[in-house]
């Protein structure tokens, strides 16, 4: 639950692995390519692409961005295990989203870990070989617990933790509908590195979450870590920006701007549903629905 801003310069966040994912299904054929296709939660193919095993040459493909990255992550899988895909086969790859993509819930992080196990390889040197990142949400994604979350010079702590909130069904996801790139965001607070006392505070505020017992100690921990985020990465609050008369907590999830919300109320879900109705965000997701 803190920033991703923060936890690349050696702060500890809270990692909380959810019910919902991302399969990958692979088949072997007779061949010399790859047939990546992508399916949404309801089934609909959303992204195809098909590619060379000789180079990695695109040979069709209905996203070019998208499929650069495959590039780019075919090629790094083969740096990290000269092995990997040297048999000319085919490779049928189908992909399955648990989840409505615009959720945001670290697609990009469960295909990383996916293609590592895919080519027998660490998800973390995979991950840093495409990504300035973290990767935090590469390590939530093969967690089956709550995990804290440190990246040191070189190192990577984690720490499986209890967390169970007592007022866990008090809280809710919200999506925003629309979905902000973590690493283009990474990117641009890249030179501006928080001073120790920040990254000691941000760190200390992961450490007493962990222990939290009540929702208004929960939202007060809420405020204080949107304050310290907004402060130092000079972006307004979710709550100050869309949702100024709520009467709960309202929390930013990674990148600040898009994907999830995390809110918590007081008042019924009926309520709390009909608030952000009427504000056009119509999907409110209850906590214990979407973790695992």
């Amino acid at each position: 639950m803190s920033a991703e801003y923060l936890v690349v310069h050696g702060a500890t966040c809270l990692a909380i692995p959810t019910r919902m994912g991302q399969r990958m299904k692979v088949a072997e054929l007779s061949g010399s390519e790859i047939v990546w296709t992508c399916y949404d939660d309801k089934g609909k193919k959303w992204f195809e692409a098909g590619i060379d095993l000789m180079g990695f040459d695109i040979i069709s493909s209905t996203d070019e961005k998208m499929s650069k990255y495959l590039r780019k992550l075919f090629k790094a899988c083969c740096n990290n295990n000269s092995e990997f895909l040297s048999h000319w086969k085919k490779y049928k790859v189908d992909h399955f989203l648990e989840f409505p993509r615009e959720w945001g819930l670290g697609s990009s992080s469960t295909l990383i870990r996916n293609m590592a196990l895919w080519a027998d390889i660490s998800p973390y040197h995979l991950y840093f070989d495409l990504e300035e990142g973290s990767g935090y949400d590469v390590a939530c994604a093969g967690a089956e617990d709550p995990i804290l979350y440190t990246l040191g010079d070189g190192v990577i702590d984690l720490q499986e933790v209890e967390f169970n909130p007592s007022f866990a069904n008090q809280l809710y996801f919200l999506p925003l509908g629309h979905k902000v790139d973590s690493s283009e965001a990474v990117k641009a607070l890249r030179n501006k590195k928080p001073d120790k006392s920040l990254i000691r505070k941000a760190s200390d505020l992961t450490q007493k979450l962990v222990n939290i017992q009540s929702l208004s100690a929960f939202e007060n921990w809420v405020v204080e870590h949107e304050n310290l985020i907004s402060s130092y990465i000079g972006q307004p609050k979710v709550k100050d920006q869309l949702f100024p008369d709520y009467w709960g907590a309202a929390k930013s999830l990674g990148a600040w701007g898009g994907d999830l919300v995390l809110v918590s109320s007081k008042e019924s879900k009926q309520d709390t549903e009909k608030y952000f109705k009427e504000k056009n965000y119509p999907t409110l997701v209850p906590y214990n629905d979407l973790i695992s």
